[in-house]
């Protein structure tokens, strides 16, 4: 199961909307067949190991990360598939809780007469698909909020210049984390100040860039600006408001930009939750947010943030520096978001600490 694990993690950022699962087929005790969900989803990682083991998939054991799949598509179940290839044995991690599998792939694989075992590592499992469990829960995306700052928590200069607060190693941590998500997420005043590329652009891992999305209330996102001249290389996005301007919306989708229009809060921006809800509905199951503090804070001021991901810079800028979150509803203690640390290491010169939300 271990093995699986590890095949599974293979697939993180490439699968959405279907989870990164790993399979491995063992008989008389060698390894027959090993397989992960491949980009876009689809094949499954069963079909995959299935497809290499062949004849000798008979009578062996398969190990899985998930509940294989109950529902016919383009192609017959992965459940399906285990029986009539004529394994003995299905062990997996942790029940699908899709609606359309959650137990019935365990019911067919019984009925077929497979063994199950169900639970083995499923914390582990867990863990690696949390993306996933979460839109199924909650209907939207996990939420990874990245914070690059000072010790004092600040992202940019009074005079707006913020590159670089952090080094190399914390910033090809940064490219990593890009690279094992669905999407990376930015506010329009981050894409107008700075221009990033928001791509994976780690040695081998280029292919591996996440959709990008900016949240941009006003459509004001340059036409020349790095991610949107280059829409039709790399997926990217535009959240903004229902009724926006017309011709600033063609003008996106001629670059190849998608423009996906929600409701707005009661100031005119975004509502961030209904952002957030869209994207799950597309089919993304983890965002991390890159930018800037308005876009932070709304989200933190909604409860939307699951995890945290801050680096320091052992330097120190004051008050006259730009804030990491910018909040306005935080009046006491009482109102704050409160994360667990769950780790801390260093990054160079950096650290980089990681959280979990807790309330």
């Amino acid at each position: 199961m271990a093995s699986a694990l590890s095949l599974a993690r293979r697939g993180l950022g490439g699968t959405w909307p279907n989870p990164a699962v790993g399979c491995v087929l063992v008989n008389s005790g060698n390894v027959v067949g090993r397989g992960w969900t491949q980009v876009g989803g689809r094949p499954h990682a069963e079909i995959e190991a299935l497809r290499m083991a062949g004849p000798d998939a008979k009578g062996g054991v398969a190990y899985i990360t998930l509940e294989p799949c109950s529902h016919v598509g383009m192609t017959r179940s992965c459940a399906e598939a285990l029986v009539e290839a004529g394994i003995q044995r299905a062990v997996f991690a942790v029940r699908d809780p899709d609606h359309r599998v959650d137990g019935r792939g365990c019911e067919i694989l019984t009925n077929g007469g497979v063994e199950v075992t169900e639970g083995l590592c499923s914390a582990e499992a867990m863990e690696l698909n949390i993306g996933f469990f979460t839109r199924v829960k909650t209907g939207r995306p996990l939420i990874t909020l990245k914070l690059a700052s000072t010790l004092d928590g600040r992202i940019a200069a009074h005079d707006g210049s913020s590159r670089w607060i952090t080094g190399e190693e914390a910033r090809a941590q940064v490219h990593m984390l890009r690279a094992r998500v669905d999407a990376v997420m930015i506010g329009s005043r981050t894409l107008s100040v700075d221009n990033p590329d928001l791509t994976c652009r780690l040695p081998g891992l280029e292919m591996c860039s996440p959709v990008r999305v900016i949240v941009d209330s006003k459509l004001c996102s340059q036409l020349d600006s790095k991610v949107v001249s280059s829409a039709l290389t790399v997926p990217t996005w535009v959240i903004t408001i229902e009724g926006a301007d017309k011709g600033r919306k063609d003008a996106l989708t001629g670059n190849g930009v998608t423009v996906v229009e929600v409701p707005s809060n009661l100031s005119g921006k975004v509502e961030i939750g209904a952002a957030m809800k869209a994207l799950g509905d597309r089919g993304l199951t983890h965002v991390v947010v890159e930018g800037g503090g308005e876009l932070a804070g709304a989200l933190i001021n909604d409860r939307l943030v699951d995890r945290l991901v801050w680096f320091h810079a052992p330097k120190i800028l004051g008050s006259t520096g730009v804030p990491s979150v910018v909040t306005s509803d935080f009046v006491s203690i009482s109102d704050s978001c409160v994360f667990q640390r769950i780790s801390t290491s260093a990054r160079g010169g950096d650290s980089m600490s990681q959280f979990v939300r807790i309330e």
